[in-house]
């Protein structure tokens, strides 16, 4: 069998606090296990499934031509993230994707032919809270297809890592957050490609946030512009949206050290013509209470029923009068808010309240 995969994936979870972290110490343990020679991994928002935070190996791809990766990959209905959550096997490739036919005639996959990959193996880490990101991994020519076996000793890793990137981002609530000076309106004009064509001064500093360039030989971080990518992936969504591949809303919420919370939502800009003719405008702004809330109620995995009393809780009601509002008793009205503050790790009411409220 090789590399015990899940017994240094299980590891990896156990001891690596941050996200980052954890998705680089999980793709060694892969690389380990089960070659390949790139990589994309993004988080999602666990709404929406749309996605945030690349990680990212892309061996000999321009960056010029990443919008064009990024389209075709929102609209590949085979293969596709979306279709593997909540599936048994929630690990696919090319070659070992249901319908064999689109996933071989797919622009995605023809652009990546163009650089000489011959598979890409997707794994979805979805639990019942929602979906928390997606792995790609490249196989360039002369090595193999990914086999049967390696799908399946990637499938079973997901549910340990699926857990462990919903677990870290618990900790985003608990945290204290630098907030950074406004920078003001953070809007992202893209064209029907996702080529820029123009930012506010605040999109380009929240974007540079959202996908730092990395350090150079020399450890200094180059003078760059940053690469919109989450941008992108909301546009790509929208496009994906109009064109039937995927019901789910053109937003997604993400997590910055200097900023906190923060949604991305792509709409078209007013006009003339049809909708397709017409540019996309991506804004990015400070999450509301209601986005708050339902993030707070996912990561730290709370019931329906829980995250019903922690909403009226959040609207300053006692135990009696949710008792009234969700038909229930008071005793069991107690035993929910005990068990929110539990697994959120707060002490008392007052800090679960201020940890929703940021």
């Amino acid at each position: 069998m090789g590399v015990d995969l899940l017994s240094r994936v299980e590891r990896s979870c156990a001891r690596n606090a941050g996200v980052k972290s954890l998705r680089l110490a999980v793709l060694a343990d892969l690389g380990a296990a089960v070659a390949f020679d790139g990589h994309v991994w993004l988080l999602t928002d666990p709404a929406t499934s749309v996605g945030t935070s690349p990680l990212a190996t892309l061996p000999g791809f321009p960056m010029t031509r990443l919008p064009d990766l990024i389209r075709a990959r929102y609209l590949t209905t085979s293969t596709r993230w979306t279709c593997l959550t909540g599936s048994r096997v929630p690990a696919t490739s090319w070659c070992r994707a249901r319908d064999r036919e689109a996933a071989s005639s797919s622009p995605w996959r023809e652009i990546l032919a163009e650089f000489g990959v011959c598979d890409v193996a997707t794994l979805a880490f979805a639990d019942r809270f929602g979906c928390w990101g997606w792995l790609d991994l490249w196989r360039f020519e002369p090595r193999p297809q990914f086999s049967a076996e390696d799908i399946d000793r990637m499938s079973q890793i997901t549910p340990l890592v699926t857990a462990a990137l919903r677990s870290r981002q618990a900790g985003y609530f608990t945290d204290p957050v630098r907030t950074a000076a406004s920078t003001g309106p953070a809007v992202v004009v893209l064209d029907q490609g996702l080529r820029l064509r123009g930012q506010t001064a605040g999109a380009g500093s929240r974007l540079y946030q959202l996908n730092p360039p990395d350090a150079g030989p020399d450890g200094r971080i180059p003078d760059v512009p940053a690469i919109p990518a989450a941008a992108y992936n909301v546009a790509a969504q929208l496009i994906a949206r109009e064109q039937d591949v995927a019901a789910a809303p053109p937003r997604a919420r993400v997590f910055l050290e200097q900023y906190g919370w923060l949604t991305l939502e792509a709409d078209r800009i007013s006009g003339a013509g049809p909708p397709a003719g017409r540019e996309i405008a991506v804004t990015i702004e400070p999450s509301g209470f209601t986005d708050r809330l339902d993030l707070f109620a996912r990561v730290n995995g709370l019931s329906g029923r829980e995250r019903e009393v922690l909403g009226h809780l959040c609207a300053g009601m006692d135990n009696r009068s949710i008792a009234a509002a969700v038909s229930v008793s008071e005793h069991t009205v107690h035993d929910h808010v005990k068990s929110v503050l539990a697994k959120s790790g707060c002490g008392n009411r007052t800090i679960l309240l201020a940890r929703v409220a940021g």
